[in-house]
C-alpha cells in the first residue's frame, strides 16, 4: 500500500491551493483520512481529518479557510486550502487507516510541501 500527496508549491498570501492523496495497492478499504503538516523547527500537528462516512474535523487554525473531503470511488482525499497565511508554510503530509486482506495498518504519503510567501 503507497500514499502519493501531491498539489504543493509556492502560492501568495490569501491565494489557494488543492493538495490531493492518493491510496494504491491491495486496499480493501480506506477508514480515517488526514492532513498533517509539519513546519521547520516544529511537531507534526494534525491539520484535518475525515472518516469513511465523512465526518471531520479540524484544526483551529485551518477552521473556516481549509476544507477536507475524499471520493471514495478513487481512494483519494482532498485538502483544500484558501486564504493561505504565511504561517500556513510546512510540509504536509497526508495518511490514512487502510484495511487491506490481512492487516489494518496507518499509513503515510511522502509529503507535499507549501510554500506561502507574504
Amino acid at each position: 500500500v503507497q500514499l502519493q500527496a501531491s498539489g504543493g508549491g509556492l502560492v501568495q498570501a490569501g491565494g489557494s491551493l488543492r493538495l490531493s492523496c492518493t491510496a494504491s495497492g491491495s486496499i480493501f478499504s480506506i477508514n480515517a483520512m488526514g492532513w498533517y503538516r509539519q513546519a521547520p523547527g516544529k511537531q507534526r500537528e494534525l491539520v484535518a481529518r475525515i472518516t469513511r462516512d465523512g465526518s471531520t474535523n479540524y484544526a483551529d487554525s485551518a477552521k473556516g479557510r481549509f476544507t477536507i473531503s475524499r471520493d471514495n470511488a478513487k481512494n483519494t482525499g482532498y485538502l483544500q486550502m484558501n486564504s493561505l497565511k504565511s504561517e500556513d508554510t510546512a510540509v504536509y503530509y497526508c495518511n490514512a487507516d487502510i484495511s487491506t486482506i490481512t492487516r489494518l495498518g496507518t499509513y503515510w504519503g511522502q509529503g507535499t510541501l507549501v510554500t506561502v510567501s507574504s
